[in-house]
């Protein structure tokens, strides 16, 4: 009726280990991922074919570089077309980013407090949260000219549509026991959207900071097809129509070094400003 065979004792599991490990360990990774993608890089760079649509890093380093950081241009800054190229990208990005960010935390907490405000504004972000951001292109073009406003408002749209989503879900997803354990000990309601909900929420605020980042960049081409001579999008778009590849790729890299070192900044500060948890 019952198996008497012992059975073998369970090898115990080992604990899955969450966190980031040595900093020793985790910066030797990332350098010896980096160069072997590099060296990845390089060997399909040479392959036949393949070589005249992905350049190499030698085609980057003897042709793209030398010719966009001296362009025969008279004048220290106007030779350094690169530089001038990330400049006014950056400040695009940063600018539409932080107009968003400004906007879309009180949005987020105002839908996630007023069902009635949440009904009104919650069709509208989600459709259009849907829209690529290069249909909104003409539209931006015919209501603000081909200016720097135009190009802010391509990004801002676009990060403020993510950050107001995440941030909302924080408010959203608030542990009641939090708020029903306020309300027992007499809070008012702005006591309580002060110290339980703005602190709950707060670790989904920087997690929105470092998302609308990311889409103010993949938004940064589209922005740029509104007219400008500098910008690494108009960069990669004149690069392309010469078929100069190499001048491409160096615009790719160009964003996503700026994208790696603002999420790094953002979550250095995220992991400062949230150490009370």
């Amino acid at each position: 009726m019952f198996n008497t065979h012992a059975h073998p004792q369970a090898k115990p599991r080992k604990l899955k280990d969450f966190s980031e490990g040595s900093r020793t360990v985790r910066t030797i990774t990332m350098i010896l991922s980096v160069l072997g993608g590099i060296a990845l890089w390089t060997l399909l760079s040479m392959l036949p074919g393949v070589g005249s649509i992905l350049a190499g890093p030698q085609d980057i380093i003897e042709k793209a570089l030398p010719e966009l950081l001296n362009d025969g241009a008279t004048g220290e800054f106007e030779r350094m077309l690169l530089l001038k190229h990330i400049y006014w990208s950056s400040r695009r990005v940063l600018g539409g980013w932080a107009v968003a960010f400004l906007a879309a935390v009180p949005v987020a907490f105002l839908m996630g407090w007023y069902k009635t405000f949440r009904n009104v504004v919650d069709p509208w972000i989600q459709f259009f949260r849907t829209i690529p951001p290069i249909a909104l292109i003409p539209m931006v073009i015919l209501l603000m000219g081909t200016g720097e406003k135009a190009k802010i408002t391509v990004i801002f749209v676009t990060s403020f549509l993510v950050m107001t989503v995440t941030v909302y879900q924080g408010v959203k997803n608030i542990d009641m026991t939090l708020v029903k354990a306020a309300y027992t000990f007499g809070l008012s309601d702005f006591s309580i959207f002060y110290r339980v909900v703005i602190p709950y929420s707060f670790p989904f605020i920087l997690t929105a900071a470092r998302l609308g980042v990311s889409t103010a960049l993949t938004t940064l081409i589209a922005a740029e097809m509104t007219g400008t001579f500098y910008g690494l999008g108009s960069m990669i778009q004149t690069a392309q129509i010469y078929f100069r590849m190499d001048k491409v790729i160096l615009g790719i890299i160009c964003i996503g070094v700026i994208g790696f070192i603002l999420d790094r900044l953002l979550l250095l500060a995220e992991k400062r400003l949230t150490r009370w948890q």
